[in-house]
């Protein structure tokens, strides 16, 4: 790693709310194209992989909403939130009452930034690096925030939630209408407009849904 990722991050955002969010405070990037939009051999000059972390994306906006506003579902139970990022949806799960929340993301400044941002909401978050996909979980419930924008990673990722699904585990996925979504295998749960960012998204507004992901 040519860079230090805590050096960086507090070079580069800011903390401050999400928009859908307003309870939970992260390390942000303010200007969302300059950060998002440099170059792959830019970001490879500093040794930084495409910093999903530093933005609040729609789908873990909506699902963090949900959380939030559903405590009932994770009170008392563990949880791990997949492909984490900024970790916005782990947060919002320990604030709900989760008794154990881990933060699994493979990228390896993901941990930095999920670090930091729960130290910034005063919770305690557990994290994982290694990639789960195909493996046993622990954890009562799995959140997934916006993971069915790549048709790679959607068909990796749709056998491995049959299997917990049909193992008892509770699936719950935040989801902006992205291309690969596996909508013959949910359950509609609520939906928000959530404001983003045009850098990054096709609008300033971006209906979200939250789904179960059914067996």
């Amino acid at each position: 790693m040519k860079t230090d990722p805590e050096l960086f991050i507090r070079a580069n955002t800011s903390l401050m709310a999400p928009p859908h969010v307003p309870e939970i405070r992260l390390h942000l990037a303010s200007e969302a194209h300059e950060l998002w939009l440099k170059t792959e051999e830019e970001l490879a000059e500093i040794g930084l992989p495409p910093p999903f972390w530093a933005f609040a994306w729609a789908g873990g906006q909506g699902l963090a909403r949900y959380v939030l506003d559903h405590p009932e579902h994770l009170r008392g139970k563990s949880v791990l939130d997949f492909a984490t990022g900024s970790g916005l949806v782990a947060i919002a799960a320990r604030i709900a009452g989760a008794v154990k929340v881990l933060a699994a993301d493979i990228d390896p400044w993901t941990e930095t930034a999920v670090r930091l941002n729960a130290a910034a909401n005063d919770v305690s978050i557990e994290f994982e690096g290694a990639d789960l996909i195909g493996s046993m979980i622990a954890a009562d419930v799995l959140l997934a925030g916006d993971v069915f924008y790549d048709r790679g990673f959607a068909d990796a990722l749709l056998p491995w939630f049959q299997r917990l699904a049909a193992g008892g585990k509770d699936i719950l996925v935040g989801d902006p209408g992205r291309a690969y979504l596996p909508k013959d295998r949910l359950e509609f749960c609520a939906v928000y407009e959530v404001p983003v960012t045009r850098a990054l998204e096709d609008s300033e507004v971006k209906k979200t849904t939250v789904w179960r992901f059914r067996a």
